[in-house]
Order: structure tokens, then sequence, then C-alpha cells
């Protein structure tokens, strides 16, 4: 058979595209070595917990344990970008590649240890409600809709499930002050911003209370 100079430019254009990828794809798995990522992991936990769970100090530090990867990312990138207002994670975030900020999010998502709880426990079948059901006289949809019934999230949608009760009541309350300030930059968050605003105080403790318990 007979391969006309097109086509056998083409296939050869083909080959070496796919060998280019393959060693870009190499590179970058190079480029993150077990020894540095377990030095990020490790510092990280200093904050976050041994096992990713969160940290209740001074200031309630986040769940990152089974937290969608993709998510991860972004909320990295928002940081270094200053579209998400946190001095100590900007300082944090700024010097990682994407190789590592990948890594990191990969290696957080696989960890599964139990909630941390310490929630308010009066409200859980109205934060549940809220939660599956949302608020339609207020506008606001079912939390469900984006971050899945069990709350585990996906792609760019957070896991909420296991949450720290007191983190997510911070971030609620105080959405304006941190999220979503580059205007001209929005990310997946941007739709959250409404929806914070129409829920009263009750409410979001409420749903941060019942998100705590979920494993």
């Amino acid at each position: 058979m007979r391969i006309s100079s097109a086509l056998f430019s083409a296939m050869i254009c083909l080959s070496a595209c796919a060998t280019s990828h393959a060693q870009e794809r190499s590179k970058d798995k190079a480029e993150v070595s077990q020894a540095a990522l377990k030095g990020k992991i490790d510092y990280c936990k200093t904050c976050h917990g041994l096992q990713g769970q969160g940290f209740r100090g001074s200031y309630p530090m986040p769940r990152l344990a089974g937290q969608q990867p993709e998510y991860l990312v972004n909320q990295l990138q928002a940081f270094i970008e200053r579209r998400r207002n946190n001095p100590v994670m900007f300082n944090v975030a700024h010097v990682l590649t994407p190789q590592m900020e990948k890594a990191l999010a990969e290696q957080f998502n696989h960890l599964d240890p139990k909630p941390l709880g310490g929630g308010p426990k009066e409200n859980l079948t109205e934060g549940k409600d809220i939660y599956l059901k949302g608020i339609p006289k207020s506008d606001v949809p079912p939390c469900a809709s984006c971050h899945g019934d069990d709350a585990k999230g996906r792609d760019a949608f957070p896991r909420l499930a296991g949450q720290l009760h007191d983190y997510v009541y911070k971030k609620l309350t105080n959405w304006d002050k941190e999220r979503g300030q580059d205007k001209n930059n929005p990310d997946n968050s941007a739709i959250m911003q409404p929806i914070a605003h129409n829920l009263t105080d009750a409410q979001i403790r409420a749903v941060a209370g019942y998100l705590s318990t979920i494993e």
C-alpha cells in the first residue's frame, strides 16, 4: 500500500506530538520528588491536621481530606492571584509550582479520616432540609444541586461533608470580604455570593452543623 507524502508527514507529526506530550508528562511528574511532596504535605498538616481532617485552634482550619482536586488547585490559584483574600495562604501558595499544586491536591483527596465533629446538633434536621431542598422563598437552591446529595462535591465544586462547622459558618458570613476579590476574573465561587447573603445566621449555623456530621 502506497502512502501519500502528505499522509506520511501527518503521521510523522502525530508521532512527534505524542512523544513530546509523553515527555512533558514525564517531566511534570519528575519535577515533584517524593521528598519534596512529603515536605509540603507535612507543612500543610501543621495547620490542617495530621490526616487533613481540619484543626480547631484560635481560628478554624478547614478539612482538606477528601476534597476535590480540581477545587483545591483552583483555590490555590485564587490565593496566588489574590482573588481570594488570605495573607497566610498567599504566602503558602505563591511558591508552589503547578505540578506541586496538583500533587498536593491528589494526596489530600485520598485521605478519609472521620469528621472532627463538635458542631451544634439541635438544628440538624433543619440543616439537612436546607441542604437537600433549599429555601425557595428566599431564592436559596438546594446545596446538593452542586455539592451532591452526599456533600462530597465534584470537579470544581468542593466537598462539604465533614467540614468544620465553625469554618463553614465563618466563610458564609464573611463571603464578600474573602471571596470574589477580582470582579473581572470570577470563578465558580461567584454563584455562592447571593446564596450566602440570602441565608439567615440561624440557617447558616444549621447547615454548617449538619455538614459537620457527614462522613
